[in-house]
C-alpha cells in the first residue's frame, strides 16, 4: 500500500506537497511495553506509537506488525506492534540523551532533580534535592513511592529511514542509568552522528533463594559514526 501511496504524484510531480520540514517535532515514540487494562505489560519487541500514518507504515515496512488505533488522549493514537527486539538508529550528538529523576503526584510533577540538586521548579532549582547518596536507598525510596525514578529520554532518527524524523524513547530502567556515562562516552567519541541499536534485550536468572527472576532491559549499543560505517563496534551499554 504505501509504496503505491508513493506512486500518486508521478504523473503530476508539481502538484506534490512539499515535503515535510522536520525541525525537534517528535513523529513517534518507542516503547518497551503497553497496558493491559491496569496491568502493565512488558514487550519483547519494540512498540511503536505515531500519529502520522506515513510514519506508522514505514515502520511496518522495516520492523512488522500493523498499524492499530489504540485508547490514548494524545496524537500518537496508532501503534505498531513490531517483530523487531532491536533497531538501527542515528543519534546526532549526546545533547539528545537527557536524564533526570522524577516522581509524579496526583497533582503532576512533584519532584524534579539530578539526583543531588533540583533541576524545577524554578524557586527550587539549584537547592539540595534530598535524595539519597546511595542508588540502592534512592531505588527503595522510588519502589516504596516516596522517591524520584530515573527518567530517561533519547531522540533519534532510524538508520533506514532517517527522513521521516525524530523518534523519542524514555526509560526509567534503573539498569540504563548504571551505563548512561559510558554510553554518553561512546557517543562523544565520534565527530557527529553515530550510529546505534537500540535494543530490548530479556535478563533472566535464578536467585541464591531460589527465586526466578526474568525482566526486560534496553540496551543502547553505539556502531559507530554515521560518517564511516567501516567503524567496529565498542563495547555494549545495556
Amino acid at each position: 500500500m504505501a509504496n503505491n501511496v508513493r506512486r500518486i504524484w508521478d504523473t503530476d510531480p508539481d502538484s506534490k506537497p512539499k515535503d515535510r520540514q522536520f525541525t525537534n517535532d517528535i513523529v513517534g515514540r518507542f516503547r518497551s511495553g503497553r497496558l493491559v487494562g491496569k496491568q502493565p505489560e512488558a514487550l519483547n519487541a519494540w512498540r511503536v506509537t505515531t500519529g502520522d500514518p506515513v510514519v506508522a507504515e514505514t515502520i511496518v515496512e522495516l520492523f512488522g506488525g500493523s498499524p492499530e488505533e489504540w485508547d490514548t488522549d494524545k496524537e500518537d493514537n496508532l501503534e505498531v506492534l513490531t517483530d523487531a527486539a532491536s533497531v538501527e538508529i542515528i543519534i546526532e550528538s549526546s545533547d539528545k540523551i537527557d536524564a533526570s529523576m522524577k516522581l509524579f503526584g496526583m497533582s503532576g510533577l512533584a519532584h524534579h532533580c539530578d539526583g543531588v540538586e533540583y533541576l524545577s521548579p524554578d524557586e527550587d532549582k539549584g537547592q539540595p534535592c534530598g535524595c539519597p547518596a546511595l542508588l540502592q536507598d534512592r531505588k527503595d525510596r522510588a519502589r516504596a513511592g516516596r522517591g524520584p525514578k530515573p527518567s530517561i529520554d533519547l531522540t533519534f532518527t532510524l538508520a533506514d529511514a532517517p527522513e521521516q524524523g525524530i523518534f523519542r524513547f524514555n526509560s526509567g530502567s534503573w539498569e540504563l542509568v548504571k551505563v548512561l556515562h559510558t554510553l554518553i562516552a561512546d557517543v562523544d567519541a565520534f565527530d557527529g552522528p553515530v550510529r546505534a541499536t537500540l535494543a530490548i534485550e530479556n535478563v533472566s536468572y535464578t536467585t541464591k533463594a531460589g527465586r526466578d527472576v526474568s525482566f526486560n532491559k534496553p540496551v543502547i549499543k553505539v556502531l559507530g559514526s554515521v560518517a564511516d560505517s567501516s567503524a567496529g563496534d565498542l563495547p555494549m551499554a545495556a
